[in-house]
């Protein structure tokens, strides 16, 4: 999977390098500093295209004795490059839409600027969707980020679009820098965001998310071996997900019977979340109280009558502790 993350950054890269000469050509032949903002702006894209395709390969890399892990956090680092750098774009775009207005450059063959500009931004969306779906499928936050930062450039275009059509009509050429101003600061948004998620995954911040999906999953699924489940937790590490938990199951099992049910679990997993998460569970005895809690059919052991079930949920499966009634 990491592999195949490679290569469609691989070939998303080279679709941001190809719209960014269109770019050039479509802000040499206009002289607008909208269009300047566009490609200014884009010029991030291909930084961050390429610091995305390193990263890949990186978060690809086997697991060394160095990397226990493996190299996936490397992506997070990607991201919060390009986060940083969509922002520091911004300003720039800024600076140079209030330059504009104090020494207006005039504009030129706004017609063939709009049109250039119009097709980058459709091919724009479109990879930006597909980099976005493949991130989405194989857990890739370099992919992401990649996909959501190509379609705010598709927006910004959109804008930039329409305000040189209205110049075009209007010859109000200061149009021409409030366009540039007001995708600034879109730019500015969606990068804070970006950085926001890159960040909260270099701190391991839990993705409420992601652990209602696999609790909820795990319910559905649920042996009556299996008694309770608690302390669970899941980390990201590029690609992959690695989740730790305690499974409680009954004291007398012995050992080949408990990795059995420990091999339930991870297989259930699997069969829903592919191989991008990685299991590691240790296993409780059950104890007395649990009997209260536990609707196993046949157990020779009981001590007390069975009371309810407790439905697993994100607050109880994150304690510490066993449940009781």
């Amino acid at each position: 999977m990491p592999t195949n993350n490679f290569n469609i950054q691989k070939k998303i890269t080279t679709f941001i390098v190809v719209l960014f000469i269109i770019k050039l050509i479509a802000w040499y032949y206009t002289n607008s500093v909208a269009i300047l903002t566009d490609t200014l702006e884009y010029t991030i894209n291909v930084i961050s295209g390429f610091i995305g395709l390193y990263s890949l390969h990186l978060s690809s890399l086997p697991r060394d004795k160095n990397h226990p892990y493996g190299h996936g956090k490397v992506e997070f680092l990607s991201a919060t490059i390009e986060s940083v750098l969509m922002i520091v774009s911004a300003f720039v775009i800024i600076y140079e839409a209030i330059n504009n207005l104090k020494h207006e450059h005039p504009l030129k063959q706004l017609d063939l600027g709009i049109y250039l500009v119009a097709f980058t931004g459709v091919i724009n969306y479109v990879v930006g969707t597909y980099s976005i779906k493949n991130g989405k499928k194989n857990n890739s936050l370099a992919l992401i980020a990649t996909g959501k930062h190509m379609q705010s450039d598709t927006y910004a275009t959109l804008g930039i679009v329409i305000g040189l059509i209205v110049i075009h009509f209007t010859h109000l050429n200061w149009i021409d820098s409030l366009v540039a101003f007001v995708f600034a600061i879109i730019i500015i948004i969606s990068g804070y965001k970006i950085l926001r998620s890159s960040l909260a995954g270099i701190m391991d911040e839990a993705d409420d998310e992601l652990l209602e999906n696999v609790v909820q999953f795990l319910q559905t699924k649920r042996r009556e071996n299996w008694v309770d489940l608690h302390n669970l937790r899941i980390i990201k590490y590029g690609s992959t997900l690695h989740l730790d938990c305690h499974l409680t199951i009954p004291w007398y099992f012995n050992i080949h019977e408990g990795h059995k049910e420990v091999e339930e679990l991870d297989n259930a997993i699997k069969e829903t979340f592919g191989n991008s998460i990685e299991l590691f569970v240790h296993t409780d005895g059950c104890l007395d109280f649990s009997c209260k809690i536990c609707n196993k059919q046949h157990c020779n052991y009981r001590k007390h009558s069975f009371e309810k079930t407790i439905d697993w949920n994100i607050e109880n499966v994150q304690n510490n502790n066993k449940h009781a009634v």
